[in-house]
């Protein structure tokens, strides 16, 4: 598997170009990328790139590639990510690894969005993937019972569980807000829930990325496929 993904990333990195400004990722798809790039930097290639978490920032900055933030520079040239679950119209579910606010950010912010999995990623529809949505700690209460009526207003439902980290305790984001896990099965109009969330006033985002992607590039054991947005 860990091959597929590099593979995936390799394919994304014959689009960079020197001289681009590029969104960097998070995850483990994401990770080999940042490690190529590395490589062709220090073979001379020039780039900036924007990190998408700590974690990605401090990987890119051992790789030695030169960085900036969304405060110096207007757009971005390319974003390259990964993603837990796509679908045919290129919308997506991201959020497995907790970055899903910084990745919408600088993905919004970008051209292009070049989108590197490997072939299990590819779904008929969202939802298998249990959806993150980030949430202000205050008031949980409260925005989980608005997240079940939007559940309920979209057709959906399921089990929520707040996000406990590998030490049991609450998982906490970079931006230091909790991850709410939601096991809904198929979302049948994933652009309509993603409305109804973002309207709740304790959500901060969620895990679905409407419109953003603009390439799908998967990687399996025929091959490399690439999706192309219509």
């Amino acid at each position: 598997m860990e091959a597929l993904k590099r593979q995936a990333a390799a394919c994304a990195l014959e689009r960079v170009a020197g001289g681009m400004t590029l969104g960097l990722g998070t995850g483990s798809t994401a990770r080999h990328f940042v490690d190529l790039l590395g490589e062709k930097v220090r073979a001379g290639l020039k780039v900036v790139g924007v990190p998408t978490s700590e974690a990605t920032r401090a990987q890119a900055e051992q790789c030695g590639i030169r960085l900036t933030t969304l405060d110096e520079v207007d757009r971005l040239d390319l974003t390259v990510d990964g993603a837990d679950e796509v679908d045919p119209a290129l919308d997506l579910i991201k959020g497995g690894g907790g970055a899903l606010l910084r990745e919408k950010i600088v993905a919004a912010a970008s051209d292009r969005m070049i989108v590197i999995a490997d072939e299990t990623k590819w779904v008929d529809a969202l939802g298998r993937f249990p959806l993150p949505v980030e949430v202000i700690p205050f008031g949980l209460g409260a925005t989980r019972r608005a997240l079940e009526k939007a559940f309920a207003v979209a057709g959906v439902s399921g089990q929520m569980a707040l996000r406990k980290g590998k030490d049991g305790h609450v998982f906490v984001t970079d931006g230091g807000h909790w991850i709410v896990d939601c096991h809904l099965g198929r979302i049948a109009d994933a652009p309509r829930l993603a409305g109804l969330l973002n309207a709740i006033p304790g959500v901060v985002e969620s895990g679905l990325f409407i419109g953003l992607a603009s390439t799908v590039v998967l990687a399996g054991a025929s091959g490399i496929r690439i999706v192309e947005r219509r």
